[in-house]
C-alpha cells in the first residue's frame, strides 16, 4: 500500500523501493515488474512479474480488497497502447515486453502462444503477436502468412483492431499481395475520429510503400514528402526522402 500510495503521487523510486519489499505477494511482484521494466530494469522486471505469474489465484487480491484500480497503460506498438491489469492477461504481456527487448524472442512468442490459447479473440494478445512476430522473425513467407490469419475477420472498430490491420497490410507487401495491402489501408484510413496521430501516419507511410511497389512512384513520394512536411523527426521518412 505504501508503493501504490508513493505511485499514485508520482513519486516512482520510493514506490519501487517500497514495493521490493513486497514482492513476495502477487501484486507487489505485479506492479514492481512494470514499475521496473518503465525503468529499463529489465532483469528485476523480469523477476518480479515472473514471481507474479507463479502465483496467478493470488493476482488482484489486494486491490480489490482495498477497492485499487491498478490497470497499467501499457505500449502495445509503437503506435497504440492497451489497459493490463494484475491478472493472467495483464502479466504475461508484461512478461513478453521484457523477453522482447532483451531479444528473448522464443521465450516472446512461447509466451503469447500460450496466452493466445486462452484468449483466442482478444484483438491485444493478436496485435502483440503479429508485432512480435514481425520483429523476430522478418522477411519470412510463414510469418506473414500468420500474421495474415491473426488478422482474419477483424473489423476497424478500436486502435488496436487498426493497428492490426496495418500489421496484416504489412504482412500482406511482404507477400507481394500490394492490391490486398492497398485495400486493406484504405479501409483502415477511413476511421480517422479518435485515433493516435502517430498510427494514422504509420497507415499512410506504408500505403506509400504499397504506391511504391506497385510502380506508382511519384504517388509514393508525394506521400512520404506530406509526411515528413508534419513530423520531420522521423527518422525513417527522412531516410526514404534522402534528407
Amino acid at each position: 500500500m505504501d508503493g501504490f500510495r508513493e505511485l499514485a503521487l508520482g513519486n516512482e523510486g520510493l514506490a519501487l523501493a517500497h514495493l521490493r519489499q513486497a514482492v513476495h505477494l502477487a501484486d507487489g511482484a505485479y506492479l514492481a515488474g512494470f514499475l521496473s521494466l518503465k525503468k529499463e530494469r529489465l532483469e528485476e522486471a523480469g523477476h518480479y512479474l515472473e514471481v507474479a505469474a507463479k502465483n496467478p489465484e493470488q493476482l488482484g487480491r489486494y486491490f480489490a480488497k482495498y477497492g485499487i484500480d491498478a490497470l497499467i497503460s501499457f505500449p502495445i506498438t509503437e503506435e497504440v497502447s492497451a489497459h493490463v491489469g494484475p491478472d493472467l492477461r495483464g502479466v504475461p504481456l508484461g512478461l513478453v515486453e521484457v523477453y522482447q527487448r532483451q531479444r528473448r524472442w522464443t521465450d516472446a512468442i512461447r509466451c503469447l502462444e500460450r496466452l493466445e490459447q486462452l484468449e483466442p479473440d482478444d484483438v491485444v494478445v493478436k496485435l502483440s503477436l503479429a508485432e512480435l512476430l514481425l520483429e523476430a522473425r522478418p522477411n519470412d513467407r510463414a510469418t506473414y502468412q500468420r500474421i495474415v490469419r491473426l488478422a482474419e475477420g477483424i473489423e476497424n472498430e478500436t486502435p488496436v483492431h487498426t493497428a492490426l490491420l496495418l500489421y496484416k497490410a504489412k504482412a500482406l507487401r511482404g507477400l507481394r499481395l500490394l492490391i490486398a495491402a492497398r485495400e486493406t489501408l484504405t479501409g483502415a484510413l477511413r476511421r480517422k475520429k479518435g485515433q493516435p496521430e502517430e498510427l494514422l501516419r504509420a497507415l499512410r507511410y506504408e500505403r506509400a510503400l504499397v504506391y511504391e511497389g506497385m510502380g506508382q512512384r511519384r504517388r509514393a513520394r508525394n506521400e512520404i514528402e506530406k509526411l515528413y512536411a508534419e513530423n520531420p523527426d522521423c527518422e525513417e521518412v527522412a531516410a526514404r526522402l534522402g534528407v
